[in-house]
């Protein structure tokens, strides 16, 4: 995606499910030979996700590149899914839907986003910890490998964020 290219975000919807479907996988696929099997988003039925979470759309110039799947929770905001289509990974689009989320946790007044990842995937690891997120604690994944929880506390009463 170049500097010059127009952005927008939006809220998925029911016939947005094959498009969500399609962009997890490709985003997904790079991981398959990392860890032996298919991550677990590449799995997920997008028809109820799309139903029952906050999926936002992230297009550049009209085409959707990348997505943000989250979940409100009473005391925090935990982030599903991010996926980004694999000729605009490394361009910044990642972080812009984080602070995006970071921006719907205040505005809905809560301090702290949680995210889960595999320890295998180490550049989402370095990506989050790069924008403050923590491990708060690893577990083994009952499919192999090891599921890393991360959080990060966050100002919940920021009046000047818009969503």
């Amino acid at each position: 995606m170049s500097k010059a290219s127009h952005t927008e975000i939006r809220r998925a919807e029911s016939q947005d499910a094959e498009a969500v479907r399609r962009l997890v996988r490709e985003a997904y696929a790079q991981w398959v030979p990392i860890i032996g099997r298919e991550p677990m988003p590449m799995k997920a039925d997008y028809e109820k996700a799309v139903r029952e979470h906050e999926i936002d759309l992230l297009y550049a110039d009209g085409h959707l590149v990348a997505l943000i799947e989250v979940i409100v929770n009473s005391d925090h905001l935990f982030i599903e899914n991010i996926a980004v289509s694999p000729e605009h990974q490394g361009n910044g689009l990642g972080r812009h839907l984080l602070n995006h989320a970071e921006k719907k946790a205040s505005s809905v007044k809560l301090a702290k986003l949680c995210l889960l990842t595999n320890q295998a995937f180490e550049a989402n690891l370095r990506l989050y910890e790069s924008v403050g997120f923590h491990v708060d604690r690893t577990e083994p994944f009952a499919g192999g490998g090891t599921t890393v929880y991360m959080s990060k506390v966050i100002a919940a009463n920021d009046s000047s964020s818009t969503i």
